[in-house]
């Protein structure tokens, strides 16, 4: 079984830091990131995916999840696989 965590990112430029934080507070528990905005030479998109792989069971993931919905302009969905 595999646990998915998809943030569709829509104010990527002022939410970063809190995404990040998130991120690294449960480091130990992500095995795969992978981050996916639109940019060019010329703008860089304010809107971003980000798809995480999640090692931990579901009722352990429930707080990070909670903690990337609490971030105004993130959306966040667990898929279990």
């Amino acid at each position: 079984m595999a646990n998915i965590l998809i943030l569709s990112v829509e104010k990527r430029n002022s939410c970063a830091v809190k995404i990040q934080e998130a991120l690294t507070s449960s480091g130990c528990e992500i095995r795969t990131r992978l981050g996916i905005h639109d940019s060019s030479a010329l703008a860089c998109s304010d809107k971003g995916l980000i798809i995480l792989e999640i090692l931990s069971e579901e009722n352990l993931i429930k707080p990070l999840l909670a903690k990337f919905e609490a971030l105004d302009g993130v959306k966040a969905k667990l898929i279990t696989i």
